[in-house]
């Protein structure tokens, strides 16, 4: 089984400082090798979208009005509803960590296999993720899907929402692909909670025929463009000495001393970073008794920033702190980073807007980014909008004062709110795939606006 917590750079220090490594992501750039013709969407004939890497020669083909394939879209959605939520709800009921996603994995696959959609386990390597397909040739879109826990929280990210609302926007899509022309996949992506299974995926090739991704997470508002950060995560650990604490503390290491050093100087820092910028982190290892000097000590931390540039930065001064107390104790520190930081999300203007057309049709209405303000979080999709023209909005499911990773968010995940978002969300990107594989020049102008993104659409305040 793929292990969430694979460590690169490390850095031992005894007694003092040395520069943190880095482990920054390099991603390769996604290159476009064809184009979309542009006709009346009311034609009934018209040329067939040539798109992705391995599309043939366009070919002319029976094209349905786009209603009547939306229709068809909404219908099949209605149909499945009852399985949806039930899918969600069993999802939810046993909630799974990172890479061991084995249960939910298999429910999904599932559904989807008996939908229709050739589906393939264990897919890119990774043994809980997998690749469900319908369509042959056309338009590629990737319909992204989440399933991992959180730790004794379960589901208080409402990935069981995310998982259920994608295998619905996969069915509904692989009902009128043929007729779009379009080749549909639903990707399942393990471990997005810490471990980055869409990097893995990325790297492994997933995405490397892609045209466009999308998914829909639920939250406690609803946000088109979310706000989001580049992350990183670490492992500190430092070693001392152990001696009796009371006969004999002089000749004893304090490695709880050390680690209290670097967090007060971590909490110091705060105080002159960014306003888009995050330290957060736990003690996880603290000493075996009050009367033994505690010779081992592990904490964990997340560091988060605007993007990659302003990550690597800040990497730096946080290393900095836990040198402090490695400096001030004489202790051992070793600093071990995640080999995949997350990048921030750039979201595609040409998707968001007909993802948000088609928000406000469910009678939805979106909060503008700038209302949101600083309240940003992290995910691997970033890495994904970074290869491939993608989204990531918000979908609300009622539950403030509540918001994600706390207990009564899990709880809304099931509530009606969270069920009509299962059934929303698939609809929602559903008809945000036929309106771009039907709208002339829309498939172009995101495939423009991803070669030519703005400077810096990272978060700034």
């Amino acid at each position: 089984m793929q292990r969430a917590q694979v460590r690169s750079n490390v850095t031992v220090i005894k007694g003092g400082g040395t520069k943190a490594g880095r482990g920054r992501l390099s991603t390769r750039s996604h290159k476009r090798q064809s184009h979309v013709s542009e006709q009346e969407v009311e034609l009934v004939e018209r040329p067939l979208p040539r798109a992705g890497r391995s599309a043939g020669v366009g070919r002319q083909r029976t094209m349905l009005a786009p209603m009547n394939l939306k229709d068809r879209v909404r219908r099949r959605i209605e149909a499945e509803t009852s399985s949806l939520i039930d899918l969600s709800h069993t999802i939810h009921g046993h909630p799974e960590l990172a890479y061991e996603e084995v249960r939910s994995s298999a429910l999904l696959g599932a559904a989807l296999e008996e939908g229709g959609l050739t589906v393939e386990r264990g897919a890119y390597g990774l043994e809980t993720a997998f690749r469900a397909t319908a369509g042959h040739e056309g338009l590629h879109i990737v319909i992204c899907a989440e399933y991992d826990a959180l730790p004794e929280i379960g589901h208080a990210c409402g990935h069981n929402i995310i998982g259920a609302s994608s295998v619905g926007a996969g069915l509904a899509l692989s009902e009128v692909a043929d007729d779009l022309g379009i080749r549909v996949t639903v990707l399942g992506t393990p471990a997005e909670e810490r471990g980055g299974g869409k990097i893995d995926l990325i790297n492994a090739g997933a995405f490397d025929d892609a045209d466009l991704a999308m998914m829909v997470h639920p939250g406690p508002m609803e946000v088109v463009d979310l706000p989001t950060l580049a992350w990183a995560s670490l492992e500190v650990t430092y070693r001392g000495k152990e001696s009796h604490a009371s006969m004999a503390p002089h000749r004893g290491l304090n490695a709880l001393d050390a680690m209290n050093i670097s967090y007060v100087a971590v909490a110091a820092l705060r105080q002159h970073i960014r306003q888009t910028e995050r330290i957060h982190g736990i003690v996880t290892h603290g000493g075996d008794a009050p009367n033994i000097v505690p010779k081992l000590t592990t904490a964990a931390y997340f560091v988060r920033a605007a993007n990659s540039e302003e990550l690597q930065l800040l990497k730096e001064r946080v290393v900095r702190c836990f040198e402090a107390g490695a400096l001030a104790t004489g202790c051992e520190l070793e600093v071990s980073w995640l080999v995949k930081d997350y990048e921030f999300v750039r979201m595609n203007p040409t998707i968001g807007e007909v993802y948000e057309a088609n928000l406000e049709k469910t009678g939805r209405s979106a909060l503008p980014r700038q209302v949101i303000g600083n309240q940003a979080a992290s995910t691997d999709m970033g890495n994904v909008s970074h290869v491939v023209p993608s989204i990531h909005p918000m979908m609300s499911i009622d539950s403030l004062p509540a918001v994600n990773h706390q207990a009564e968010f899990a709880a809304a995940s099931i509530s009606p709110a969270g069920d009509r978002a299962v059934v929303d969300a698939a609809l929602v990107l559903a008809s945000t795939a036929v309106d771009i594989a039907t709208t002339p020049g829309a498939v172009d102008r995101l495939r423009e606006e991803f070669a030519h993104p703005i400077p810096d659409s990272s978060l700034r305040l």
